[in-house]
């Protein structure tokens, strides 16, 4: 006896894809490249495979617009106009809390891109780890050279701009991750470890002398 399968709801292709993708961005995030197969899938989505390959050559070019998909939101366009406009304000305090806050609620709202990226790390799937590159290096390169900027015109110390633009993202990062990933919950609201956050980076952690002589 033939397996019964529903029949597939009919949708517009672009509907379709949308449905197909953010599917598969389901079934990535909890198995990774190496661990899905196209038909799991399918599956999930309730259609067949062949429709799967209809709008996807391949697990790799459907692996690929899952990260498109992500970063074409609209939200990172969002971020980064934001990004500019404390840039272009010379607002340094501005900006380091632009990032963090960003970077918090980019783990808040959807984890399952952030896993699947963990997913490619431990993979080796260098390929995915090139393509997300290809999108996160430019953003790199104009917050780099901002604090380079700032840095000539005396307003910033002359710590590294890499570490500057790693101390805000690697801090907010590590947070979210131990709060949203593994589970270290925390009745801090979000703001409040953004502020903290935000000090560390533009004043670090040691007392200036003039406050320990009036302590």
């Amino acid at each position: 006896m033939s397996e019964f399968r529903p029949p597939t709801l009919r949708l517009p292709a672009s509907d379709r894809r949308i449905q197909l993708l953010e599917t598969a961005l389901d079934v990535f995030s909890r198995k990774g490249f190496g661990g899905t197969t196209t038909k799991e899938i399918a599956a999930a989505a309730g259609v067949t495979e062949a429709i799967i390959f209809r709008h996807f050559p391949s697990k790799q070019d459907l692996y690929n617009a899952v990260l498109d998909h992500h970063h074409d939101s609209g939200q990172l366009a969002e971020c980064i106009a934001q990004w500019e406009s404390c840039m272009e304000r010379n607002d340094d305090e501005g900006l380091i809390r632009a990032i963090i806050e960003r970077v918090i609620e980019a783990f808040r709202s959807d984890l399952r891109v952030h896993r699947i990226l963990m997913f490619a790390a431990l993979e080796g799937h260098e390929a995915a780890l090139e393509y997300n590159r290809k999108f996160s290096l430019p953003i790199s390169s104009l917050l780099l050279q901002y604090v380079a900027r700032r840095q000539s015109e005396g307003a910033l110390r002359g710590s590294d701009p890499i570490a500057i633009i790693a101390a805000a993202y690697g801090m907010a990062a590590q947070y979210a991750t131990m709060t949203q990933m593994f589970g270290f919950h925390t009745t801090i609201p979000d703001s409040q470890m953004t502020d903290g956050f935000v000090s560390i980076v533009m004043h670090g952690i040691q007392q200036d002398q003039h406050t320990q002589r009036a302590q």
